[in-house]
């Protein structure tokens, strides 16, 4: 029978086994040859001459037992030192503790007696703002801020945008100083208090700060300023008044489109409520700027 020839079938032949180390060929040529050859032949040349080891010589002895003891005594002296003013330094850090404690005493006290003249000062202030006998007595101190106020009013929150970042290109906000454009500005909460006063409140407040006609909003560096106490967003702005017609009132005036815009354009979250009953503490202090005596005509 004829046909094409057949190739012999390709055998493979089967490999050397390899060493389970093969490939830690590297770690082993370092373990086996951990010193240099170069050392290993100075100190083999060293050992025939008989240079190396310990001194032989009764000088060389001596040199090495000079030199012990020299370090011996720097490290004594060293450590008899270190012991010795040891107990001077802990001595001064105590006594600069127990300073720090009666400065710090010092200074609770001072501000305490400062909180007790302030309330004495605000509370004969708002005495003088009272006006017997006329009936204008209770609306002078509401509009004076010198009394805690309560009733229906609307809640504002106004907070940073959630992607607020450093940096505008060049936009005209941040003129300010802010380097944020997803930040609330001191000229933002002072657009949002004028337009809530023009919208009818008769109360505000920002994050319990107590707004008059004399406080004053401003911007320390990245911080808001309200009577010169740093606020954290979220601001918190509560606003007595007639609830749904002052939230209506605020919502469709340019400073509440401008709240609007600041929302659409740079994130920044607002929120406003309707509230049934809030309430809005006195300031701080009431500042009489000038005071007159009233004139009041006698009866006979």
């Amino acid at each position: 029978m004829c046909g094409m020839p057949q190739q012999p079938p390709v055998r493979s032949t089967p490999a050397r086994p390899s060493r389970p180390d093969a490939s830690m060929s590297l770690l082993n040529n370092v373990m086996d040859h951990s010193l240099d050859d170069g050392y290993a032949e100075a100190a083999a040349r060293k050992k025939a001459d008989g240079t190396g080891g310990m001194p032989k010589t009764l000088r060389a002895k001596l040199g090495l037992a000079v030199g012990l003891v020299l370090a011996a005594l720097v490290v004594t002296v060293g450590a008899a030192q270190a012991r010795i003013s040891a107990p001077a330094l802990a001595k001064e850090r105590e006594e600069l503790i127990d300073r720090i404690h009666q400065q710090t005493a010092a200074a609770d006290k001072l501000e305490d007696s400062v909180d007790d003249l302030r309330d004495d000062v605000s509370a004969r202030q708002r005495e003088a703002l009272k006006d017997g006998g006329t009936g204008q007595g209770d609306l002078v101190d509401i509009l004076s801020g010198a009394v805690e106020v309560h009733g229906p009013g609307v809640k504002l929150v106004v907070n940073d945008s959630k992607n607020a970042s450093q940096g505008g290109d060049g936009d005209p906000r941040e003129t300010s100083g802010f380097a944020d454009t997803g930040r609330v500005r001191d000229r933002d909460m002072q657009r949002v208090v004028n337009g809530l006063w023009e919208s009818g409140a008769e109360a505000v407040s920002i994050n319990g700060q107590r707004l008059t006609a004399l406080s004053a909003i401003r911007a320390a560096g990245d911080a808001i300023l309200v009577d010169n106490k740093p606020l954290v967003p979220p601001y918190t702005v509560l606003a007595v008044g007639d609830g749904q017609r002052l939230s209506t009132r605020f919502q469709n005036s340019p400073d509440g489109l401008y709240l609007h815009a600041l929302q659409e354009n740079f994130g920044i979250r607002t929120s406003i409520s309707v509230e049934s009953d809030i309430k809005v503490p006195a300031a701080p202090s009431v500042i009489v700027r000038t005071a007159e005596p009233s004139t009041r005509k006698g009866t006979s």
